[in-house]
């Protein structure tokens, strides 16, 4: 298996590279030897994963071994460095659910801490402060990766006709940069050293915490960064996979809006991650070899930081949630079995939002000292991105209207998208506007809107395309009654739980702190309990999705009757996708009485017909 040779040339990589260290001068324990050691582990672990043995011999005039197969392989190649761009989104999915389930439960231990105003749960406020950290990065992390990497890497070469991805090695490379991520992380949370223990510095990662914490913080910082690393890779290979390689016929007015929003947010993680790249990398400098970007000690200062770091941090919430927005425009539209009501408008809307999204980081820094004449810039820009997020909705409420919904679980989880994110975004305003921000910095109200926004707005999303493209992924179908009492669960229980956490927010209870005071303690109980019930919700989820994999009903090659291309293959899809190239002719949403199909598909024995024929 792919993971545990990469462990193991990984761990050997490591001990190569601090022993040269060590060798060259550098102290045993130094932060400069453990980052040395690290690249090392880095560069071992992707050697082991597969790199080497179906990549690298090339360069070397060698030859490859051969890539894993769907029929050499099974479900092996699930574990396997494989190029193929379906089993790299599932090997996403999982990996990040995973993590996602790991997160909520890391917030179900803060909520138990909380359930009271004296710390009574966790031994120390370190431990405290480490796992809210771990919750918090993960959920970013799971957040950035898991639509993107996970059903964009799966559909977008579906529904685009193409047969790969347009670098498949270098698409499988920037999976297997992520599995370090989180074993450093994990491994580092509970690693003591130099008296300092976990994660001090929150999952923005501040100087000058971030340069004062020990080994746990270095491993931090350098796991960030390789993240980092493998969010451009993906962000390139979309870029071009979507450029070039598109179905003849399949015109930048026909790709289907969830392309648009992975072609858009992977443009975004091409441009703007090297900004936060670089942050990480002046902070290991500064502690590594004692340069002084950020250390006030030697005329370096952590407001450098805040603006290099919020550079990236804010575009990568549109990161997060523009292929929200789309793949719940691609639903509603298919759902509603209507036109997607202004795709134009919507298709500028997503790049409007991609545009200002650079422009707007420093209302971030409204507490922090910025001058004054640039508060009213940024304000307006921070208001003005609001226009476009407003289009699409409206977008998705003009394809509903008299359209013919069916309320599947994929269509309420899109449509509870649209409440939740409205929430986010109309709880938004307040912290764009300095005078406000002032007041809600650092309170429960910025954890309650960001959790709108993201949870509410991203995970609701793609909780919605779990369901609806399950079928196609795993060639059976999910149990209906299941997904709808995990969406009513999940529904009721977030608005029950972040609606008051905005509430005690404005009382003044600050995020991050494990105490409070005691009149918000039957609040925080309420609030607790209704997390509990969110989390059980999810527990609902995986039974469905695990029990369904193995025992569902068998799905045929198009259960939802539906144009686009993804829809016009077996289920699950053949390896190469199509038996031979798809002629687009048509746009994939119009559901009118007796249109052409989206695309003419060819396959072993026929072709098939329009959607509407099989209605």
């Amino acid at each position: 298996m792919s993971w545990i040779k990469g462990l193991i040339c990984g761990i050997v990589g490591g001990i190569i590279g601090g022993g040269l260290s060590i060798l060259s001068g550098l102290q045993p324990y130094s932060d400069a030897t453990f980052t040395i050691g690290y690249i090392f582990f880095l560069v071992g672990w992707l050697a082991g994963a597969g790199v080497w043995e179906h990549w690298a011999l090339g360069w070397f005039g060698l030859e490859n071994k051969p890539l894993p197969t769907m029929q050499s392989h099974g479900i092996g190649r699930y574990f396997a460095f494989s190029p193929d761009h379906k089993v790299i989104g599932i090997q996403y999915l999982i990996t990040f659910i995973v993590l996602f389930l790991v997160a909520g439960l890391l917030a179900v231990l803060v909520r138990i801490e909380l359930m009271t105003p004296t710390l009574d749960f966790f031994p120390s406020k370190a431990l405290y402060n480490t796992t809210m950290t771990m919750h918090g990065i993960t959920m970013v992390a799971v957040a950035i990766a898991i639509l993107t990497g996970g059903l964009g890497n799966y559909f977008v070469p579906l529904m685009i006709g193409a047969e790969d991805m347009a670098f498949p090695r270098l698409n499988a490379l920037s999976y297997w940069l992520t599995p370090p991520v989180a074993l450093t992380l994990i491994i580092a949370s509970v690693l003591p050293m130099n008296g300092f223990s976990g994660y001090i510095a929150g999952w923005t990662v501040y100087p000058p915490l971030s340069e004062q914490g020990g080994l746990p913080m270095l491993l931090f910082l350098l796991a960030f960064t390789t993240f980092g690393l493998s969010s451009i890779i993906g962000g390139l290979n979309f870029l071009v996979t979507v450029i070039r390689m598109r179905a003849p016929g399949m015109t930048w007015g026909r790709m289907p809006i969830f392309v648009w929003g992975i072609f858009t947010a992977s443009t975004l993680s091409l441009v703007f991650t090297q900004f936060v790249a670089a942050a990480l990398i002046m902070t290991i400098m500064d502690r590594a070899i004692g340069l002084c970007y950020f250390n006030a000690h030697c005329a370096g200062t952590g407001i450098l930081y805040e603006h290099v770091f919020w550079a990236y941090s804010h575009p990568a919430v549109y990161v997060m949630i523009i292929p929200g927005f789309a793949l719940m425009l691609e639903i509603v539209t298919h759902f509603s079995r209507k036109p997607l009501f202004g795709y134009s408008w919507a298709v500028g809307a997503l790049l409007f939002i991609a545009g200002e999204s650079g422009i707007v980081w420093a209302h971030h820094m409204f507490t922090s000292g910025m001058a004054n004449y640039l508060t009213a810039p940024f304000m307006a820009a921070t208001e003005l991105i609001s226009v476009p997020t407003g289009i699409i909705f409206m977008c998705a409420l003009g394809t509903m209207w008299q359209g013919k919904l069916r309320l599947t679980t994929p269509m309420l989880f899109a449509m509870g998208m649209i409440f939740n994110f409205t929430i986010g975004g109309l709880t938004g305003l307040p912290n764009a506007d300095a005078p406000t921000d002032f007041h809600l910095q650092d309170t429960y109200w910025v954890v309650g809107h960001f959790h709108y926004t993201i949870m509410g707005g991203e995970i609701f999303a793609l909780l919605a395309g779990i369901y609806y493209w399950f079928p196609k992924m795993t060639g059976r179908m999910y149990n209906e009654t299941l997904g709808k009492i995990h969406f009513w669960i999940a529904f009721v229980a977030f608005n029950f739980l972040y609606t008051p956490m905005m509430l005690i927010g404005l009382s003044g209870m600050n995020r991050r702190i494990a105490t409070y005071p005691i009149e918000l303690a039957s609040k925080n109980m309420y609030l607790s309990v209704s997390g509990f019930i969110l989390a059980v919700g999810f527990l609902v989820f995986v039974v469905n999705l695990i029990y369904s994999w193995k025992s569902g009903p068998v799905a045929s090659s198009n259960p939802w009757q539906l144009r686009t291309l993804e829809w016009q293959v077996s289920s699950p899809p053949p390896e190469h996708n199509f038996s031979a190239v798809p002629q687009v002719t048509n746009h994939p949403y119009d559901y009118a009485s007796g249109s052409e199909a989206h695309a003419v598909v060819a396959t072993s024995h026929h072709v098939v017909a329009p959607a509407d024929s099989l209605i």
